[in-house]
């Protein structure tokens, strides 16, 4: 894949498939009548893993590797992510602030030469209902149908992008990018994360 098209993109379409032992992610450049045109990656996550590890390949072919994210510790609330290239180069870093997250899911995303930029949820009241959802029999095991957005920003004002969930019974996300010098692969694997291990 050509690294100067992806990062010049500043939109991407991310869409959860359900599958009995995995969840599969594809994400994709949207065309101009907005819906999903170029698969950009692809991810499986495989559920319940004791150290969670995600291969984003370009396709589900999975012959080449755009990216990946891997906890350093073993079932940590607040495990740190490593994001690396295709290389295994390092990227950056993300991981959920998990005393901030009890009210509001908070992360904190870093990218060499950028510092830190955090992520939280826009509106609290979501948040909240989010949370009496999963405690609620039945319902709890069904995804949260309503929207809810996801600002990153650094130094607590300038934003950095976005992810916004869709109304949608499977999850589906809207990933708009401000600031041009965040590497869109660390990007795409913190959206994928935000469903992935939301629940973590």
């Amino acid at each position: 894949m050509d690294f100067t098209w992806l990062q010049a993109q500043n939109r991407f379409l991310v869409r959860q498939r359900f599958t009995l032992m995995v969840n599969k992610y594809e994400v994709h450049t949207p065309g101009p009548d907005g819906r999903e045109q170029h698969l950009v990656a692809f991810a499986q996550q495989k559920r319940l893993a004791f150290k969670e590890q995600v291969t984003l390949y370009t396709d589900p072919s999975k012959q080449y590797v755009l990216a990946g994210f891997k906890a350093r510790q073993r079932i940590d609330l607040g495990a740190t992510y490593d994001v690396t290239d295709h290389q295994g180069a390092p990227i950056g870093t993300f991981r959920k602030d998990f005393k901030r997250s009890l009210t509001s899911s908070t992360w904190h995303l870093e990218q060499p030469g950028l510092g830190v930029t955090t992520g939280t949820e826009r509106n609290r009241t979501v948040a909240i209902l989010r949370r009496i959802w999963d405690f609620i029999p039945i319902l709890g095991d069904l995804p949260f149908a309503w929207p809810y957005h996801f600002d990153f920003t650094a130094g607590g004002s300038h934003p950095v992008f976005s992810v916004v969930k869709k109304f949608s019974l499977r999850d589906k996300y809207e990933v708009l990018i401000h600031d041009p010098r965040i590497d869109r692969r660390l990007v795409i694997a913190q959206a994928i994360a935000l469903d992935a291990l939301q629940g973590r």
